[in-house]
Formats: structure tokens, C-alpha cells, sequence
């Protein structure tokens, strides 16, 4: 029961993070680089929904760093659903 309710309250945070995370984070002097797109790309799913309801969400950090954030970005998105390799035989 302890556990059960630690946990509830994990993936409550976790989700409220992921949330937060979602927001644009302005104009910045700095590139977004591979750890960025990797983030992004873990998060797509949110910024999708957040897009549906007409947010100004960004899908993607437009001041990146070429291949290294487009390589991170398409990791993210990939590790978010376990790729081919979570199918069943």
C-alpha cells in the first residue's frame, strides 16, 4: 500500500514535470544541442496534445544544432515507444 502510493506519487510528478517541460522557453542566446533533442523528443507526444488544443508549443527548438540535435530528436522519438524491438512474436 506505501509503495503503491509512492509510486502514484512518482508519476505524478513525472508527468507534471513533463508538462512543464513543454512550454516555450523563449528566444535563448544558446543552441539546443543533442541532450535537448533527445528531450524533445521523449516529450513529442505532450507537445502534440498541447498542439491539438492551439498552444503556442513548439514541436522542436528552432535554434539547434544541426545533425547532433536532429540525431538526439529522432533517438527521442524513438525511444519512446521501445521500437521494434518491444514487439511480440
Amino acid at each position: 500500500m506505501k509503495t503503491q502510493k509512492l509510486l502514484i506519487a512518482l508519476l505524478f510528478v513525472i508527468m507534471l514535470t513533463s508538462l512543464s517541460s513543454c512550454a516555450p522557453s523563449g528566444y535563448e542566446s544558446h543552441e539546443s544541442g543533442f541532450f535537448s533533442g533527445l528531450w524533445h523528443g521523449f516529450i513529442i507526444v505532450f507537445s502534440l496534445i498541447g498542439k491539438l488544443f492551439g498552444s503556442d508549443i513548439g514541436i522542436y527548438a528552432e535554434h539547434n544544432t544541426g545533425f547532433m540535435y536532429w540525431l538526439g530528436f529522432i533517438i527521442g522519438i524513438g525511444g519512446f515507444g521501445g521500437g521494434g524491438y518491444s514487439a511480440r512474436r
